[in-house]
């Protein structure tokens, strides 16, 4: 039966690659799958999955009011979908992720997301919230710190390299470094407003 995937990490962790060798197993096999990326990240240019080492293809650019269960069921009428791949898809609206499980389970096509759970804040993606929530399968894949630990933590930086704390969530571009939490330091970025009271003489 056809699940629904969610592959997460820090940034520059390989989550583009590794959609674009899944995606190439298909084609060997000759089998035809469906290639989404948000239409805000046109880093590369609009409809591009581009990975830092070079690898690219075509895919379909959405917006957050597109149909993306119609959009496949359409597509699987015409020809036979076998697989269904959504780049930076923590900028999936909360329908569009329901309109993937949908996919899933009304057309038994499995749906591979590719995405990061969190912002340069530490606070969670809408899109990656419900994947988080409705996947059946969560895979991380995982990236280094400057400090040797396991990164999970997106930072922004400004154009002189300096820590960026305030800003709209969304900034597309290459200014993010991946960081453990403890050097992403929770405390300082987080808008829960926390800090840990000093301690007794």
């Amino acid at each position: 039966m056809a699940k629904l995937y969610f592959y997460y990490s820090a940034m520059n962790a390989g989550k583009s690659t590794t959609l674009l060798q899944s995606a190439h197993n298909y084609h060997e096999r000759g089998l035809r799958t469906l290639l989404f990326t948000p239409r805000i990240d046109d880093r590369y240019g609009e409809g591009l999955i581009t990975s830092r080492i070079g690898l690219q293809s075509q895919a379909f650019a959405f917006n957050r009011d597109h149909d993306l269960f119609d959009h496949v069921r359409k597509a699987h009428r015409q020809e036979t979908v076998k697989c269904v791949l959504v780049d930076e898809a923590q900028f999936l609206a909360p329908k569009q992720v329901l309109q993937l499980t949908l996919v899933v389970d009304k057309l038994n096509i499995p749906v591979l997301c590719y995405g990061l759970r969190t912002d340069f804040r530490g606070e969670p993606f809408e899109g990656s919230k419900y994947l988080l929530a409705w996947a059946e399968e969560l895979t991380e894949i995982k990236t280094v710190c400057q400090s040797g630990r396991k990164a999970t933590m997106n930072a922004r930086t400004d154009a002189e390299g300096n820590r960026v704390y305030d800003g709209k969530q969304v900034d597309i571009g290459h200014h993010y470094v991946a960081m453990s939490r403890r050097l992403f330091n929770l405390e300082e970025a987080s808008p829960i407003g926390y800090k840990s009271p000093e301690e007794d003489a």
